[in-house]
């Protein structure tokens, strides 16, 4: 009965703070303890992720109520900080440049793949439609 117990205001805390040391500390269960009963109990497990989503879900949101904040109050770094995740214009970009022989030619299939892995390294979230 006590461990049940522990187990429901662990994951309450993990919807307030969603850090498993935080929530072990503020509940006096061991991590230890934590990651067995996850183990041990699939219910619990599925519980834990839920409280976690949405407590990182409530710091999101405080987060952006504490940026929009400072925007308002015009901090620059916080217009920048939004304008960069919110409006396209503001992205960040990158450009790729090749240095073809003649005006036509296309790309072979190696350079193609080579582009390609460039751009997801540079973690472009877009897909690449077609290179020419």
């Amino acid at each position: 009965m006590k461990k049940n117990n522990a187990k429901k205001i662990l994951i309450e805390q993990l919807k307030k703070m969603p850090i498993i040391q935080v929530a072990c500390e503020r509940t006096n269960v061991a991590r230890c303890s934590f990651y067995r009963w996850r183990k041990e109990d699939k219910k619990f497990a599925k519980e834990t992720d839920v409280a976690m989503a949405e407590g990182e879900a409530l710091i999101t949101d405080m987060s952006e109520s504490q940026l929009i904040s400072l925007v308002h109050d015009r901090n620059f770094q916080a217009m920048q900080l939004w304008l960069r995740h919110h409006h396209p214009k503001y992205n960040n970009k990158i450009e790729v440049t090749a240095y073809l022989k003649e005006p036509d030619e296309k790309l072979s299939p190696e350079q193609k793949a080579i582009v390609k892995k460039a751009l997801r390294l540079a973690s472009l979230s877009r897909p690449i439609k077609k290179l020419n």
